[in-house]
C-alpha cells in the first residue's frame, strides 16, 4: 500500500486502526468508555485553556460533567482575533492530540513516554484548574491510571494503549463536530455559535471549516504515523572501510 507520494504504509499498523475504528464505533454507547469520553472532553477543554494563556488571558476554571459537558471559565483578552483562537482552539486541540499520540507513538516510538507526559498533563490541569471534586478526582484518577500503565504495561501494550487511544479520540471529533453542524439544540451552546456571535461567519460554517481542519490534520499525522519504517541499509550506502586481515 503507497501513499500518493509512493511512500509504502505499514499494511499491519493501517488495518489495526481500522479495526479499532471499528471497535469503537460499535461499542460507542458502553459505559465501559465512558472515562474516554470525559478524557478527551478535558482535552476540548485544555485546547481553550492553552489559547487563552497564549493570547493572554487567563483562565480561571474547567470544569467536567458526567453527561460528558465540559465548561472552560476564562478571561479573555479585548480583540475579535483572540476571541477567534480561544474558541477555535476546543476543535483542534483534540484532533491534534490524537495525531500527536499516533504519530509519537509508532514514528517516534516515544510508547511510555505519551503516557507519562498525559499522566503529568492531567495532574496539572486538576490541581491548577479543576472547578469542582468531579473534575479533581477524574484528573487524578485517570493521572494515576495512565502512570501506572506508562510504567507496568508491557511494550505491546503500550503501543495497543496509544492506537486505541488515537483512534477513539479521531471519532469523538468526528462526533463532536457533527453535533455542532447538525443539532441545533446544542448549536445554541457550542463553539460554533460562541465564533458566529464575534463574527459574520454563520455557525454551521465554522463547524464545517473545524471539520475540515481536525480531519485534514488527523488524515496528514496518520499517512506519516502509518508509513513503514525505512529498511536497513543493505550495503549502499557510506560504509566504514577497513583492512581486512
Amino acid at each position: 500500500m503507497q501513499t500518493s507520494s509512493g511512500a509504502k504504509l505499514d499494511f499491519g499498523r493501517v488495518a489495526l486502526l481500522l479495526l479499532l475504528l471499528g471497535v469503537g464505533w460499535y461499542f460507542w454507547d458502553s459505559p465501559a468508555l465512558w472515562p474516554l469520553k470525559l478524557l478527551v472532553v478535558m482535552m476540548h477543554e485544555s485546547g481553550h485553556a492553552l489559547a487563552t494563556l497564549l493570547t493572554g488571558g487567563a483562565v480561571d476554571r474547567i470544569t467536567l460533567a458526567a453527561n460528558e459537558s465540559g465548561s472552560c471559565l476564562s478571561r479573555l483578552p479585548s480583540g475579535t482575533m483572540a476571541q477567534v483562537a480561544v474558541y477555535s482552539a476546543g476543535y483542534v486541540g483534540s484532533a491534534l492530540a490524537g495525531a500527536f499520540l499516533l504519530l509519537a507513538t509508532f514514528r517516534f516510538r516515544l510508547r511510555r513516554v505519551v503516557l507519562g507526559a498525559a499522566c503529568v498533563w492531567l495532574a496539572v490541569m486538576g490541581v491548577l484548574y479543576a472547578g469542582d471534586g468531579f473534575t479533581l478526582a477524574f484528573c487524578m484518577g485517570t493521572a494515576i491510571v495512565l502512570g501506572l500503565a506508562a510504567k507496568y504495561l508491557p511494550e505491546g501494550g503500550v503501543d495497543m494503549l496509544n492506537l486505541f487511544l488515537a483512534a477513539f479520540i479521531a471519532l469523538y471529533v468526528a462526533f463532536d463536530l457533527r453535533s455542532d453542524l447538525w443539532r441545533s439544540a446544542t448549536g445554541s451552546v457550542s463553539d460554533a455559535a460562541l465564533l458566529a456571535n464575534v463574527t459574520p461567519v454563520p455557525s454551521w460554517a465554522w463547524a464545517a471549516i473545524w471539520s475540515f481542519v481536525s480531519l485534514l490534520v488527523l488524515g496528514l499525522f496518520s499517512r506519516w504515523a502509518l508509513r513503514a519504517a525505512p529498511k536497513e541499509n543493505m550495503g549502499y550506502g557510506p560504509q566504514r572501510l577497513g583492512r581486512m586481515r
